[in-house]
């Protein structure tokens, strides 16, 4: 990729889509399962809790699930409403629109593939013998790794800082939103919406739209 007269770099689970990735996956386990990685994502969304720490804790329950649970949680993915929308208007101004996320790389690079986002960045599932060993493999893709990918993709495309847009909700989307241009706070905990530059309250990626940075001049 090279050249680009606007970024937009968006988180995924609860904005992209709707869900959490991880509690769908502890749904295989048993509601409380679910419920106590639902509480613990909360706790790290809201910065309560450190993120990578946070990770490690809640892959913990998944260990020994079959990898078919990848599959039952893709199934269940409910993506915003608006997403297509804000992904043809980027291209359209000759953009590029990358997702990155706590999440997985399993789930994620399907998604991104057929809704069109140009880069995906996530975590990978560690798997042995067919079965969840509880654990990811490599760098964890923590609020620092999601900064990090914004600032690469920033300087391989030639993006000025004021025509990137960064979108996210929680704690770990900080570090990426405070070196955009643009941060949109979506549907947001209440630490994001006080360091953003533009709130959006309504779960729909079309009310993302007006605040993207005009088209430059021919």
């Amino acid at each position: 990729m090279t050249g680009a007269a606007l970024l937009v770099v968006t988180d995924v689970d609860s904005t992209l889509i709707r869900d959490e990735v991880i509690e769908l996956l502890a749904r295989a386990v048993g509601p409380d399962a679910e419920r106590h990685v639902a509480d613990v994502t909360e706790r790290a969304m809201r910065g309560e809790l450190d993120f990578s720490a946070s990770l490690a804790e809640r892959l913990l329950i998944l260990e020994g699930l079959p990898v078919s649970v990848i599959d039952e949680a893709r199934a269940q993915i409910t993506v915003t409403d608006g997403v297509q929308e804000l992904i043809a208007e980027v291209h359209a101004r000759g953009g590029v629109i990358a997702a990155v996320s706590g999440g997985f790389h399993e789930v994620l690079d399907p998604l991104a593939a057929s809704l069109g986002i140009d880069h995906a960045r996530a975590n990978r599932l560690e798997v042995a013998d067919g079965r969840l060993t509880g654990r990811s493999v490599g760098p964890v893709v923590d609020g620092a790794a999601k900064r990090d990918t914004l600032e690469s993709l920033r300087l391989n495309l030639g993006v000025p800082r004021e025509r990137i847009v960064a979108v996210g909700d929680g704690a770990n989307d900080l570090l990426m939103m405070a070196a955009a241009g643009v941060s949109v706070a979506f549907c947001a905990k209440p630490a994001v919406r006080e360091q953003a530059t533009d709130i959006v309250d309504e779960p729909d990626f079309r009310a993302i739209i007006p605040l993207l940075p005009e088209a430059l001049a021919s």
